[in-house]
């Protein structure tokens, strides 16, 4: 399929739709209104690793079962993955407000739910992260220069990693003293974030 796109379309920038021309010179504000956001949501999102820590730790979920739960957190971040990136083509970045609500909601549901409520926050765990495969790095091509994206980009991985990387970190040191801290966390962290991707919505759209 590569080979068919490289020969089919030797020149994607062409594929742009002329528009104004735009100031290259720096990135928008509403850039890194949006660089905080994702970072805030990616901070709060606990790795997997920990939440099957967690379910053999407090015999919530057996053993034999955990890889089960993988499972269905990756079916659900597939499918997902496909499905909100068609939803962003149809409405942009609004739709990234009730998705960042709904997978905000894996923290409480796996870290303090029995089997069933817990196979849900795996489910809302692989939900979040579908929308961070998909959207969250797609939404930053609306929002800045056809010039600038290469550099936009990397910024934004190099931050987004960032954020993750220290909010994976004390995720990791609340839940050795606190669980109802690391719930608070994760959920703080992500759901402060949807004021942010409301103002930037509405600045792209």
């Amino acid at each position: 399929m590569a080979a068919v796109a490289r020969f089919t379309f030797p020149r994607p920038e062409e594929l742009e739709p002329a528009g104004p021309a735009l100031d290259a010179s720096g990135l928008p504000r509403v850039f890194w209104l949006y660089v905080v956001a994702a970072g805030l949501v990616g901070a709060g999102f606990a790795d997997f690793p920990l939440i099957a820590f967690h379910f053999q730790r407090h015999g919530t979920v057996a053993g034999s079962w955990i890889p089960a739960f993988f499972a269905v957190a990756m079916g659900v971040s597939g499918v997902g993955s496909l499905v909100f990136g068609r939803m962003f083509d149809r409405r942009g970045l609004r739709v990234l407000v009730p998705l960042t609500l709904a997978g905000a909601l894996f923290a409480p549901l796996v870290f303090l739910g029995s089997f069933p409520v817990a196979l849900v926050g795996a489910a809302l765990w692989g939900l979040g992260m579908g929308v961070h495969e998909s959207i969250i790095p797609a939404a930053v091509a609306p929002m800045v220069p056809v010039e600038r994206r290469a550099s936009a980009y990397g910024l934004f991985t190099a931050a987004y990693g960032a954020f993750w990387f220290v909010g994976s970190a004390a995720i990791g040191v609340l839940y050795d003293r606190s669980l109802a801290a690391t719930i608070v966390f994760c959920v703080v962290l992500q759901v402060s974030a949807v004021p942010l991707l409301v103002r930037v919505g509405r600045a792209v759209t």
